[in-house]
């Protein structure tokens, strides 16, 4: 079962060469639905760079970057992160994720999401997480519902990806303890 074999972990500096080759070797796949990244974020500098911004956003509750790990051999095979923190009123933010395409199909994205969702319920009190994927995307809406995500809606023409104005299916899951 995926759970026993994946967990999730904030990124330490000592992992920016890892990103970056998990990047660089994805890069062609996750291009396919998120818009694309300049060259120098494939670098191990930018992941180191990126990791400390991690560091400094979680500390000011701006957002939250996690790494999933395969525990078997604690290799990074993915990322979850929960943008565009909103305090106040909404106590909202938005989940976005990649995955490692040798890892695809095998439940570890659910269970990711999964456990950064109970974190985001239980440590950080949000009320309610969005999702968002591309309609050509059907597993990354799969993920999300799996996960317990709900369908609201379609978000026209909202992001560019490949010089293209695409939709995207929007979901959200509230906290039940609200």
């Amino acid at each position: 079962m995926s759970e026993q074999q994946i967990y999730i972990r904030f990124p330490e500096e000592t992992d920016a060469a890892e990103l970056a080759d998990l990047y660089k070797r994805n890069r062609e796949f996750f291009e396919r639905f998120s818009p694309g990244c300049p060259d120098e974020f494939y670098t191990k500098e930018h992941q180191l760079q990126a990791i400390v911004k991690s560091q400094v956003d979680r500390k000011e509750d701006r957002r939250y970057s996690f790494v999933i790990c395969h525990k078997e051999d604690e290799r990074i095979i993915g990322n979850v992160d929960l943008n565009f923190v909103m305090r106040g009123v909404l106590q909202s933010c938005m989940v976005g994720y990649s995955l490692d395409q040798t890892y695809n199909g095998k439940g570890y994205m659910t269970e990711a999401v999964k456990q950064v969702v109970r974190y985001a319920f239980e440590k950080l009190k949000f009320h309610r997480i969005v999702g968002e994927a591309s309609p050509r995307n059907p597993g990354s809406i799969r993920v999300l519902e799996n996960a317990g995500f709900h369908k609201e809606g379609i978000a026209r023409s909202n992001v560019k990806i490949n010089g293209v104005w695409e939709d995207h299916q929007v979901l959200a899951l509230i906290n039940p303890a609200d």
